[in-house]
């Protein structure tokens, strides 16, 4: 390699890592909008509640789109509590899930048994077991 030769790789490279530089935080600003959603939030139930607030949270599930994954658990140390864990193809999906009918019938039915929320997280899911590595 003749040193004009190198002085021209070394000016492509570092031309490269220039453009790379600028564009990674645009490029990775566009990939975050297009991230999946998730939420992780533990809902108390009143009193002995509990299994009738699973069947009003667990029969809403169907035809939400845009989730990937909707799972009720119940708490193994509290006896009145759940941990409803959700993963969205986005934000707005799970935004505008909660304006459909099925949806707000659910959140009506579920209200008065619902004693109080505990921890709620929002998370960035990147795959798993059933979801599409993003």
């Amino acid at each position: 390699m003749t040193h004009s030769q190198d002085i021209e790789r070394r000016t492509l490279i570092a031309g490269g890592l220039a453009l790379a530089a600028v564009a990674s935080p645009a490029l990775a600003r566009a990939k975050e909008e297009n991230t999946m959603y998730g939420l992780i939030g533990q809902m108390k139930a009143a009193p002995g509640k509990r299994d009738e607030l699973v069947a009003i949270l667990s029969g809403s599930t169907g035809g939400m789109p845009g989730c990937l994954s909707y799972i009720v658990a119940k708490d193994a140390a509290d006896a009145d509590a759940l941990w409803i864990t959700e993963v969205w193809t986005d934000k707005a999906s799970h935004a505008a899930s909660l304006q459909l009918p099925a949806v707000q019938a659910a959140i009506a039915k579920a209200r008065p048994i619902i004693a109080g929320f505990g921890h709620r997280f929002e998370t960035v899911p990147i795959g798993g077991v059933g979801l599409a590595n993003g």
